[in-house]
């Protein structure tokens, strides 16, 4: 999904839905101290993912995980929400995840390597072991909003923030093959921090749509591999700066 077809399916409908309430009956959804709410959002993949590197080159080169929010692809994920005040609202998000890849032995073929296409015509070729392999990946994130009424939209209110977050990945691998060289592992790790704005309108007492940005975000990583046991790590890190970054659609619950 293109980023202009993002932040329109979420504007138009707020803006139709704004316009509606001016002539319906003026209800007041709007949240109060002690709500809580619950909402899936679609925005940019804000995890960390990194694979670590095959224990057996003469030499390594690493880079930096990109952390450019505009290079993610969409996702779709879970934010929570608590007015601790009739304006204000405690933000919780984030996820786990963790795979494991078990490992199988090579099988070893009949071709020479060192011979021609010709002399290895008709021989069998070696199947690679596959690697003992685990992935954990996680990101969370905190906030705090402070929301402004509309006068003449009473269910329509836009909010400004402050964000702050992390996400972690770390991969290893390990190969059942004479050549390998130990356990290989990756982990790359992001410090976030960012200021936020954006609008709910609540559409009924427990619904909401809502749309946000961030006007200005900061991204810090760090990443290291250790490709093979007994070496020191390898490392690279990066400095982040966005500017009108991170557009979100929010559809959630108020209860």
């Amino acid at each position: 999904m293109k980023l202009t077809k993002l932040i329109l399916f979420a504007v138009i409908p707020l803006f139709a839905l704004a316009a509606h309430a001016q002539d319906c009956p003026k209800k007041d959804f709007a949240p109060r101290k002690g709500d809580f709410t619950l909402a899936a959002t679609v925005g940019y993949n804000s995890y960390a993912s990194v694979k670590a590197l095959p224990g057996t080159l003469a030499n390594y080169e690493v880079s930096a995980l990109s952390t450019d929010w505009s290079n993610k692809k969409l996702m779709v994920g879970i934010e929570g929400g608590w007015f601790f005040k009739d304006l204000w609202k405690l933000d919780l998000g984030g996820g786990v995840n963790f795979t494991n890849n078990p490992g199988y032995s090579g099988v070893p073929g009949t071709m020479d390597v060192a011979a021609s296409a010709e002399d290895n015509m008709g021989e069998i070729p070696s199947y690679r072991a596959v690697a003992d392999a685990q992935t954990l990946t996680y990101n969370v994130f905190l906030g705090v909003d402070r929301y402004f009424r509309t006068k003449k939209v009473p269910n329509l209110m836009w909010y400004a923030g402050l964000r702050v977050g992390m996400a972690y990945a770390q991969n290893q691998m390990r190969y059942d093959e004479y050549e390998s060289m130990g356990k290989s592992v990756a982990e790359g790790w992001n410090l976030r921090g960012s200021i936020a704005m954006g609008v709910d309108y609540f559409v009924l007492p427990a619904l909401y749509i809502g749309f946000q940005f961030e006007p200005f975000a900061y991204t810090y990583n760090m990443t290291t591999y250790k490709p093979q046991e007994g070496l020191s790590n390898l490392d690279a890190d990066s400095h982040n700066f966005g500017f009108l970054a991170a557009p979100t659609i929010k559809i959630g619950f108020k209860f």
